[in-house]
Order: structure tokens, then C-alpha cells, then sequence
């Protein structure tokens, strides 16, 4: 049941895109220096700015998590507004 205010009750899992984020920069970092140590620096130079990309989100994801459950309610907070009795 759609109530209308989903972007106001939305949440994010924040702490899973975290640990999604450090495998991604994991094997960005790896691509790019092992795309450079290859002779391939096309390819080492978009792992690097995948790199780059991912470590901004993940310093947002981190600021997002510390602000607290502003941006990230608890169990206790439901996802949507309970359906009023008519």
C-alpha cells in the first residue's frame, strides 16, 4: 500500500553499501595497479577514477551513518505510515 510519503520514510542500508564500497575500491585499487604494471594505462586510468569515485561515496556513506538515524531509522520506526481503520 503506497501512502505517498516513501521518500520521507525511505531507508538506505547504509552499512551494507559501505562494505560494498570497500570491495569495490578493493579491486579498483588492484585493477589499476595491475593494469599499470601490464603496460595498459587506458585501463589502469579508468580503475583509478573508478577508485576515485568510490572513495568520495564512501566517505558520504560514512557522514550519512555518523549523522545517525536522521537518515537511517531504526527497526522501530516503520517504513510507512500503518493504513488508518475507515
Amino acid at each position: 500500500m503506497r501512502s505517498g510519503n516513501e521518500p520521507v520514510t525511505a531507508r538506505s542500508p547504509l552499512r551494507l553499501r559501505f562494505w560494498l564500497g570497500v570491495w569495490g575500491l578493493i579491486w579498483a585499487v588492484g585493477g589499476t595497479a595491475v593494469f599499470s604494471l601490464a603496460g595498459r594505462p587506458g585501463w589502469a586510468a579508468a580503475c583509478g577514477a573508478l577508485a576515485v569515485v568510490v572513495t568520495v561515496d564512501l566517505f558520504m556513506v560514512l557522514r550519512h551513518i555518523h549523522q545517525g538515524p536522521h537518515y537511517q531509522p531504526g527497526p522501530d520506526v516503520p517504513p510507512y505510515e500503518p493504513p488508518r481503520p475507515h
